[in-house]
């Protein structure tokens, strides 16, 4: 199971361009296998901080020995695929 978490600060355009992309690529390469938390920094500001998050909106990917972050709005296919550690798969 992929344990994902989204940072964002509201509604932007980039946010919601972000989640839209990761849901599209988390269930053509992940389907069934993945649990997406959104965290919004304009809610809870204090999280940014204890997450290292310095750029929103940023994805934080928890692997078996060690935390990835993939910042931006996640449009790179390959290079989301690269941070979770899967080759790219069409």
């Amino acid at each position: 199971m992929f344990s994902l978490r989204l940072f964002v600060a509201g509604h932007t355009p980039k946010s919601e361009r972000a989640f839209a992309n990761l849901t599209a690529l988390c269930e053509k390469h992940l389907k069934g296998r993945y649990q997406v938390e959104v965290i919004d920094l304009l809610e809870n500001p204090h999280l940014a901080r204890g997450n290292q998050i310095v750029a929103i909106p940023t994805l934080e990917v928890k692997l078996p020995q060690s935390v990835q972050r993939i910042i931006g709005d996640l449009s790179n296919t390959d290079r989301v695929l690269v941070g979770l550690s899967l080759d790219r798969v069409d």
